[in-house]
């Protein structure tokens, strides 16, 4: 894969990123309208229920704690590129980098879920 592209890809997706709010060190990077995309993201795929609301947001919150920002707008860019057609496509599906970046995600969603979708016991 041309490596410029790869990193005008990244970098890309970073400088976007960037625009959405000022990010820190700490877990609280995450711009507002990052969380807001995701809960309503998760809550259509979830339902549109108060229930819902509260276990997206946790489980944004938890990500958040897990892995920083550039990681998550990275990998999420590669999921999105992943989607498409064509030879550009299949370099993002078959690059292990991107396979890295992509499982740090995964994990710090299957975190997320036994933090936030787990029955609380009583």
């Amino acid at each position: 894969m041309n490596r410029t592209l790869v990193k005008a890809l990244l970098a890309g997706g970073l400088v976007a990123a960037a625009g959405l709010g000022s990010a820190r060190a700490d877990d609280n990077d995450y711009p507002t309208e990052a969380r807001a995309d995701y809960v309503f993201g998760c809550m259509a795929a979830n339902g549109q229920t108060r229930e819902a609301l509260t276990k997206c947001a946790c489980s944004i919150d938890a990500i958040a704690a897990i892995l920083p920002y550039d990681k998550y707008v990275q990998a999420s860019t590669i999921l999105g590129m992943r989607q498409g057609i064509g030879q550009r496509a299949n370099e993002f599906r078959s690059t292990k980098m991107f396979d890295d970046k992509v499982a740090e995600l995964r994990r710090a969603q299957a975190e997320a879920e036994i933090r936030c979708y787990r029955p609380s016991a009583n």
